[in-house]
């Protein structure tokens, strides 16, 4: 056979081979573009909700309240669903259809969570019999509806001997003790905190981590162009207006843009809630060990629901992350274990509470995106949990943060499977480490690992990082006001270009090395007083508002 006749041969054989070769490469290629546009898209959504609750957080006084709170992450979930309509109209898909596409938003809140997805609505009796006299309401018995299901809190039960407790774990060291042990009823909660020393209540000093911590002077800010001297509690703001009252004074709250009098009486000359922040963690500590004798409970004795051995935590390659069963000895209030304190992020009950934490989500995340395939409607798609990052989840587990997942679409080779993670750190929800910044003289301010940091003399004040971010308020005319609290300004090379700050895994560890100079030493005490200052003026559930807010009377 002449070459000819072979080349002919194998061009009829292969060019078709070859078309359909190309062909699957282009549609892999299109199928990448489009996994890749639509993640983009979804970020871009999430990341607009996370703006929108943060923004209706920062300007509202109420946001702290439970139906308050609801408010602003519905208003945030409405965020979602109007940015990535935006984004997909170009695509053909417009707000109501891309709904049944997302089977859940989640929401992460300082000591629980909540999943905003579809559900059969459920009417209390006396809803019911209104509803048969008004057949025009807005709700019905076992209508779909699409909203937010009720807060599910990080909690973990432990059982073991006579101890049989719920713990309530937070975003912080912050928990909640609910149960009983030892023939004791228990219902406490604290913060737990290790290295404190030489508490003086009559002075309302102590030391922690060799730093002296008490009163510091009254708290003031902008609203507007004046400055009022303010108190923080329970997570609300009283101002105090000299010129009120025909100037013998009086103090207000600023309610969603609005002063609001009188508010009652404050004693705010000294500001001692740093104080009273570390002496009753100590109390605390000394109610764990001494009146619940719980020194001993360990992280082998969390069960599940059922009474049943937590099983082990693994990642999404199988790898065992936490392991509850086999955690040996460890004790979860072991305030100091290998040279590291409890509150440290490294510590022993850290890595238990993330554990937690981590486990209360996908368990019950799981769960309600199975259940979504009931309400997909005419959706030909199995929608069920994907697997999220270890990135993600270390972002999850110390932010106040927005999961979204979007699932089912077409995108030519395969069906779209996407999730989201985007956090928000500058919040009325948690203070992290990383919350607190140094205000200095000049009227600049700096991150506490900044080596743009002045000398000690220069050093003013440690601020909360949402105190910086824009507010508004409303004039007696209705006129909007835009204004800063606090007007100092970022440190260009620690802010903005970020280029002078230390990277630090450990902020305790870090300060305890600057400790040895003056200006490391105040800078530590600048810091753990903002921080211990704000974290006491949280808004937390636990608390009595009334009989709370009747301890800082004059």
């Amino acid at each position: 056979m002449r070459i000819q006749n072979l080349a002919i041969i194998f061009i009829i054989i292969m060019l078709p081979i070859a078309l359909v070769f190309l062909y699957y490469i282009d549609a892999q290629r299109n199928t990448i573009e489009l996994q890749i546009s639509y993640d983009a898209k979804l970020d871009n959504a999430t990341e607009a909700t996370i703006q929108a609750f943060q923004m209706n957080t920062a300007n509202s006084s109420t946001s702290d309240i439970v139906n308050s709170k609801i408010r602003d992450i519905e208003a945030a979930a409405n965020s979602f669903f109007t940015a990535l309509a935006t984004d997909f109209n170009l695509a053909g898909y417009n707000s109501d259809a891309l709904k049944g596409y997302v089977p859940a938003l989640v929401f992460t809140m300082y000591d629980g969570f909540y999943i905003y997805s579809p559900f059969e609505n459920t009417l209390d009796e006396e809803t019911a019999n209104n509803l048969a006299t008004n057949p025009s309401a807005e709700y019905h018995a076992d209508e779909q509806v699409t909203g937010l299901k009720p807060y599910i809190y990080y909690s973990c039960r432990y059982k073991t001997g006579n101890i049989d407790v719920v713990i309530t774990y937070s975003l912080d060291n912050y928990i909640t003790i609910q149960g009983t042990a030892n023939g004791k009823y228990i219902n406490d909660a604290g913060y737990l905190i290790n290295n404190i020393t030489n508490i003086n209540e009559s002075a309302e000093t102590l030391t922690y981590r060799g730093v002296t911590i008490g009163k510091e002077s009254a708290l003031s800010e902008y609203i507007g162009d004046e400055r009022f001297t303010y108190i923080k509690i329970n997570g609300a703001k009283y101002y105090y207006d000299a010129s009120a009252n025909g100037g013998s004074g009086d103090w207000f709250q600023l309610l969603n843009g609005e002063r609001i009098y009188p508010q009652g009486a404050f004693n705010s000359v000294e500001n001692d809630m740093a104080y009273r922040y570390y002496k009753e963690a100590a109390d605390f500590r000394n109610r764990i060990f001494n009146e619940y004798q719980l020194g001993n409970l360990k992280a082998s004795d969390a069960v599940d629901s059922n009474g049943q051995p937590l099983q082990a935590l693994t990642d999404a390659d199988g790898n065992v992350i936490y392991d509850f069963i086999n955690q040996g000895d460890y004790k979860i209030f072991a305030y100091q274990e290998n040279g590291i304190s409890i509150e440290e992020p490294n510590s022993n009950f850290n890595q238990h509470r993330m554990a937690v934490i981590r486990y209360v989500i996908e368990s019950n995340l799981s769960v309600a995106l199975a259940n979504y395939n009931s309400y997909r409607g005419n959706i030909e798609y199995n929608f069920q949990m994907p697997k999220l990052a270890e990135e993600d989840w270390d972002n999850i587990l110390n932010n106040v943060s927005v999961i979204s997942f979007l699932q089912g679409l077409s995108i030519g080779g395969k069906m779209y499977n996407g999730y989201s993670v985007i956090n928000n750190n500058i919040n009325e929800e948690v203070v992290t480490e990383n919350s607190i910044y140094i205000t200095t003289t000049d009227g600049y301010f700096h991150k506490i690992t900044s080596t743009e940091l002045p000398t000690a003399n220069n050093l003013d004040r440690g601020v909360f990082n949402i105190d910086f971010t824009k507010k508004n308020y409303y004039e007696d005319d209705g006129t909007i006001h835009y204004y800063h609290p606090q007007t100092h300004l970022g440190c260009y090379h620690c802010y903005v270009l970020q280029n002078s700050n230390t990277i630090v895994d450990n902020v305790y560890k870090y300060l305890d090395s600057i400790s040895t100079t003056d200006t490391g030493k105040k800078v530590a005490s600048l810091y753990y007083t903002a921080l211990g200052r704000e974290r006491y003026s949280m808004y937390k559930v636990f608390r009595n508002p009334t009989e709370h807010k009747a301890l800082f009377a004059p």
